[in-house]
């Protein structure tokens, strides 16, 4: 048995401290009840959204991807390349950074891409994959740029099947989609795995109660 990722360890505590993590009963966008929520709009102050920064740099770091620079999808996005790009310069790996607004400005410089020019290989980055939609729109504005989209960072990969146009489970969760139809490679902190694990481990008593919730979840709907 594989020993627990220690990063991914770190930000699971991390996300439950921060509020940003909680456990209960939740309803998802899918409409199934979840024995958990990850709300990245919580990281909301600057030094959870520094430490959040960071615990991406360091996995970006350590997973070997190749990139130029960082794209951040309006609107989580946009606050993530920022951050991510700060603390990647700490670590001694300065990149530049981009972004989109939703709608086209007609005045100064105008366009919908904001930051550094888009260009070379560009890792998009966000707090989550639900449905891909956001990623296949910064593919579509990242080409249209003349560059070339080369991954995703996201926090969590929830590992759990995605759903189709008529609400019915699909056979790949929303990474795996992205890996598998886009071609893209996926970096997470963190994965529902890494959640599971965290709760079973004992370094929160309070939450042990919520691994069987948690690992029934992942064999209804995990990949």
């Amino acid at each position: 048995m594989n020993a627990p990722d220690a990063l991914a360890q770190d930000f699971v505590k991390f996300s439950v401290g921060a509020g940003v993590l909680r456990f209960g009963e939740f309803r998802t966008k899918a409409g199934r009840l979840s024995p958990y929520f990850f709300n990245a709009g919580l990281f909301d102050d600057g030094a959870k959204l520094g430490r959040l920064a960071s615990f991406y740099a360091r996995r970006l770091l350590a997973s070997g991807l190749e990139f130029d620079m960082l794209f951040g999808p309006a609107y989580k996005g946009i606050t993530l390349a920022a951050a991510i790009a700060i603390e990647l310069a700490r670590e001694g790996r300065n990149v530049p950074f981009a972004y989109n607004r939703k709608e086209a400005k007609d005045h100064g410089e105008g366009g919908t891409l904001v930051g550094a020019p888009v260009a070379g290989r560009v890792l998009i980055v966000d707090d989550v994959i639900s449905a891909g939609t956001s990623v296949r729109e910064s593919i579509a504005m990242i080409r249209a740029a003349g560059a070339t989209p080369c991954g995703v960072a996201i926090a969590l990969d929830r590992q759990e099947k995605a759903t189709d146009a008529d609400g019915r489970d699909a056979e790949l969760s929303a990474v795996q989609a992205v890996r598998a139809q886009l071609g893209l490679e996926v970096v997470a902190v963190a994965t529902l795995a890494d959640l599971l694990a965290y709760l079973r481990s004992g370094a929160d008593p309070a939450l042990e109660q919520y691994a069987p919730a948690v690992q029934a979840y992942r064999e209804r709907y995990g990949v």
